[in-house]
C-alpha cells in the first residue's frame, strides 16, 4: 500500500534543555549492551518496531549488522523490568558533534507503563555524555501513538517536517506474524 507519511526531525542543543521525566512506577534497570550481538540488535529492532513499519534493516545480513554495531560512537542500550528486556534505544555519535538517537522503542508487552518517558530521558542524558553539541531523532506518522508528544515533553525542538508517500507492506510485521500490538492479544495492550 502507498501512504503520506509525515516525518519530523527534532533536536536539542543543549543539555539544560533536557526536562526529565518521572521514574516509572515499576522497578526498571537500563544497562548498555557491550558486547556486540547482531541477534541481540536484531531482536530489539524486530521487538520493538515491528508493528511501526520499522522494516529498514530486516534484510540486513549478519555482516551488516555487526558492522553497524562495532562501531565504538554506536551504543546500544537495553531497559529491563524484572530481568526481562522491556524496551531500549540506539545511539549514533558517528558524525562529529552530534548524537542521533537511532531507534528508541518499548516491547508491545510493557507498552502503557510509563516507561517511554523515563527511557528517553535516560537516552538523551546518554547523548550528552558522549560528547557533543546536538542530541537529535526523528519520528514520524507510522511510530507509536505518543512518539512525537514525548519528545516534545522531554523538551526537544521541531527542526524539520516533511511528507512523502511510501510504500509499505499492508499488514506491519511485527515482531513475529501475529505477536504484539496486531497480534490476538492487542486488547490486553494499553495503547493510550
Amino acid at each position: 500500500m502507498r501512504v503520506d507519511v509525515t516525518t519530523w526531525s527534532l533536536e536539542m542543543t543543549a543539555p539544560s534543555e533536557l526536562r526529565p521525566s518521572h521514574e516509572p512506577a515499576t522497578r526498571v534497570e537500563i544497562r548498555r549492551a557491550t558486547v556486540v550481538s547482531p541477534e541481540l540488535g536484531r531482536f530489539l529492532y524486530t521487538a520493538a518496531g515491528g508493528n511501526w513499519y520499522w522494516i529498514d534493516r530486516l534484510p540486513w545480513s549478519y555482516e551488516q549488522w555487526l558492522e553497524r554495531l562495532s562501531h565504538p560512537r554506536v551504543e546500544t542500550w537495553v531497559m529491563y523490568e524484572g530481568g526481562t528486556p522491556a524496551a531500549y534505544f540506539e545511539l549514533d555519535g558517528i558524525a562529529d558533534g552530534e548524537v542521533e538517537i537511532a531507534y528508541l522503542g518499548v516491547l508491545p508487552a510493557f507498552m502503557g507503563r510509563g516507561l517511554g518517558g523515563w527511557l528517553l530521558t535516560e537516552a538523551i542524558r546518554r547523548a550528552w555524555a558522549m560528547g557533543t553539541r546536538r542530541v537529535w531523532v526523528h519520528t514520524c506518522t507510522l511510530d507509536a501513538p505518543h512518539a512525537l508528544a514525548n519528545y516534545r515533553a522531554r523538551g526537544m525542538r521541531v527542526s524539520k517536517e516533511h511528507v512523502e508517500a511510501v510504500e509499505l507492506p499492508d499488514v506491519a510485521p511485527g515482531p513475529w506474524p501475529g505477536a504484539g500490538v496486531n497480534g490476538p492479544h492487542a486488547s490486553l495492550l494499553d495503547r493510550s
